[in-house]
């Protein structure tokens, strides 16, 4: 007998548990965290790539010494931060995530619009792989982040919703940290670089042709002086 009243109450609390929101709760809680890995992986797949960004662009503009370094210690900057699955459930913490990811994204801006002034930077084959490279990685960012936004809406929808507002409290589940509109703006701006155009630089003079001989173009480019 005493094992038949404990198997109803069992069922009866499953019952309870599962009409107050408690399945839900656990699977958008489950959804949150699969996103939030899909975010820092491909964070991580950026921050792979900014290392051999930086050498390529100092091999040909290595007087460039403040872009270069604003984005080695933006890089060092994420870093430090650990990316841990508790991390979405402290607000404070993840803003400081969000805010450095936003300090490497302008950053990272401002070296690729630095490359405008180098033709041949542009024009070299490692660069233009990398930067595509980046611009790929910086979509993937931003479907993985969109993914988590949606994860993160549902799931604070049923903490604040009733009655599984009551179960949330309860099993101690609380609503979980957003991008604010400010670093969704930051963070979402892929950088820019626009190869169509060369850098303006004033063409050196061509030399005299001699009589009824086709005359060379004019060089486009001026390669700047390194030190």
């Amino acid at each position: 007998m005493n094992k038949k009243v404990a198997l109803i109450m069992v069922l009866l609390l499953t019952t309870l548990l599962g009409g107050c929101g408690y399945n839900t709760l656990q699977t958008t809680d489950e959804q949150v965290k699969a996103s939030w890995a899909e975010v820092v992986n491909q964070y991580q797949r950026r921050a792979d790539l900014i290392p051999n960004l930086v050498e390529t662009v100092k091999g040909f503009a290595a007087q460039e010494r403040d872009v270069l370094l604003g984005v080695t210690n933006a890089r060092a900057k994420v870093g430090s931060i650990q990316a841990t699955p508790e991390l979405v459930n402290d607000p404070q913490a993840f803003a400081r995530f969000a805010q450095a990811q936003g300090e490497l994204s302008s950053a990272l801006s401002r070296l690729l619009l630095v490359s405008e002034n180098y033709p041949q930077l542009k024009s070299d084959a490692n660069f233009r792989d990398l930067q595509a490279q980046l611009e790929g990685t910086e979509n993937r960012i931003t479907v993985a982040r969109n993914r988590y936004i949606q994860a993160v809406r549902e799931y604070n929808v049923v903490v604040r919703s009733f009655p599984s507002n009551l179960t949330a409290m309860l099993f101690g589940h609380k609503e979980k940290p957003q991008f604010t509109v400010e670093n969704e703006k930051e963070i979402s701006k892929p950088p820019k670089v626009d190869f169509g155009k060369p850098a303006a630089a004033p063409a050196p003079a061509a030399p005299a042709s001699p009589p009824n001989a086709p005359s060379s173009p004019p060089n486009e480019y001026t390669v700047p002086a390194t030190k």
